[in-house]
């Protein structure tokens, strides 16, 4: 596939590095006043109905499990082995209401226990078990696949949030495969070629904490 103008605003890898936080947790997106693009890598029967109806609520697509969106592109390079991984061919880039991306992160739950936001093991199960959000902070990683010391974002959506996701909350579905192709070979840490979506921190806090995670959606 040949790609001559790209699926979304894009600047050099080595330009935006330079701008991006270092080290620590942050949420790096593609992102305007009404919008966040997040991404998926599915296997092709899941990514060609998502293309040709504009939503993901297709025959392949399972509303009954999480399933996990990053907003960080090269994270997304990373778990899909920049688009080559057996089952996530077809790279899209989601894009969501921003009011609907901004709620889904202040209602997340950290997917481990952690002491300094729960007394105990058995309020975090708690509020897991309330909560329709699960929130990891990941490694970054660079284009070759090397860990970064910044952490990066991913959520995991279920039951009406999960649905919501698929379909109303979903303003477009991006067809990034033959972006992702005409990269790969130059997805190297300085290679001064690689083009990446334009990505900024985006200042939204998670909860993650006892007293505030319930969810405003009851589990499915």
């Amino acid at each position: 596939m040949n790609n001559t103008t790209p699926p979304l605003p894009t600047e050099r890898h080595v330009v935006q590095r330079e701008r991006w936080p270092q080290n620590g947790r942050h949420i790096l997106a593609h992102c305007d006043a009404q919008s966040v693009i997040v991404y998926q890598a599915y296997r092709p029967a899941i990514g060609e109905y998502a293309l040709r109806h504009g939503r993901l609520d297709g025959p392949d697509f399972s509303l009954s499990r999480m399933s996990w969106i990053k907003p960080n592109f090269l994270w997304m390079m990373y778990r899909s082995g920049w688009g080559t991984k057996e089952g996530q061919q077809v790279t899209l880039g989601l894009r969501l209401r921003r009011a609907f991306f901004e709620r889904v992160v202040r209602e997340a739950v950290p997917s481990t226990f952690d002491s300094a936001h729960f007394r105990s093991r058995e309020a975090w199960q708690a509020a897991v078990e309330r909560s329709e959000v699960r929130l990891q902070w990941d490694p970054d990683h660079a284009p070759s696949g090397n860990k970064l010391e910044r952490r990066a974002i991913q959520l995991g959506l279920r039951g009406r949030t999960l649905a919501e996701f698929a379909k109303e909350e979903l303003l477009e579905v991006i067809d990034m495969r033959a972006f992702v192709e005409a990269q790969r070979p130059l997805a190297q840490d300085d290679n001064s070629e690689l083009q990446l979506p334009v990505e900024h921190p985006l200042d939204i806090e998670p909860r993650g904490k006892e007293d505030d995670n319930k969810s405003t959606h009851d589990p499915a």
